[in-house]
């Protein structure tokens, strides 16, 4: 059986659908996809590589190279036998700005969470969230309403930012948490399928602490966290506050994956 393709992610649909040489009022012409006008803009207009590219499009560094070569192979035919250009269809997605830690722009959610407000996280910078009330770190990670954001460079605090979480559980922000680009958690009492979760989006955990947040943000780049690795919240179950994983699917009845059956 066929492995079924995956949508890729595209920023934005283009502005322009055809391009045609001057003084040739007909003629062949030759579909460039928009995954794969995706694929050209990022790396030949961006210079991203081809693994950059392949982040932002939520696929495959492979499946980037394959499209890239055929969009410069229609590209060069339609340039050297005057063909028109049409772009059109392709198995793709507009983004819903789940790539935000991927791009520069700042990419709007529909989800609700205030990622948005969030600054994209800069190179060679560590990323820590804290789950976040009054000063200080939260002790129940799934309920926490807020996450203060730190930004650390060379072992310096360089920037500090809160991030509402609008009453999301526990699966819920460790996807919002993978979004800010947080590569660091400070938290109180954890779920197992939260810590779970997290584990597996890479996130390090310090769990166990308490007092004030900014205090323990620098306890931490000092080496003095006091931290429990075996901490687990004993009353939050697996599962509890929408710990598990729900997969998405292509939408329907739009342009790319949305409507030509190329994501099932």
């Amino acid at each position: 059986m066929a492995r079924p393709r995956r949508c890729r992610r595209v920023c934005a649909e283009p502005d322009y659908g055809s391009f045609r040489p001057d003084g040739i009022p007909g003629g062949a012409s030759i579909t460039l996809t928009v995954d794969e006008y995706e694929v050209i803009r990022l790396i030949d207009l961006e210079k991203l590589t081809h693994e950059q590219c392949a982040k932002r499009m939520d696929i495959s560094r492979t499946t980037v190279t394959e499209i890239y070569e055929s969009a410069r192979e229609k590209i060069a035919d339609s340039i050297v036998n005057g063909k028109i250009l049409l772009i059109s269809g392709g198995d793709y997605r507009l983004c819903d700005g789940s790539a935000i830690h991927f791009c520069q722009k700042r990419c709007v959610r529909p989800s609700g969470l205030n990622v948005q407000a969030i600054s994209v996280k800069g190179a060679n910078v560590m990323r820590i969230a804290v789950t976040f009330e009054n000063g200080n770190v939260y002790q129940h990670f799934g309920h926490t309403e807020q996450f203060k954001i730190y930004d650390v460079e060379n072992g310096q605090i360089t920037k500090e930012q809160i991030a509402d979480t609008n009453g999301s559980g526990h699966g819920a922000l460790a996807g919002f948490l993978t979004e800010l680009g947080a590569d660091t958690l400070i938290c109180g009492g954890i779920g197992m399928g939260a810590k779970n979760a997290l584990a597996e989006a890479g996130i390090q955990l310090y769990g166990g602490v308490t007092g004030d947040a900014d205090k323990a943000v620098k306890a931490l780049i000092e080496g003095k966290l006091a931290y429990n690795p075996d901490i687990q919240c004993s009353h939050h179950g697996e599962g509890h506050h929408g710990e598990g994983h729900h997969g998405g699917h292509c939408g329907e009845n739009k342009h790319g994956c949305h409507g030509n059956g190329g994501c099932h």
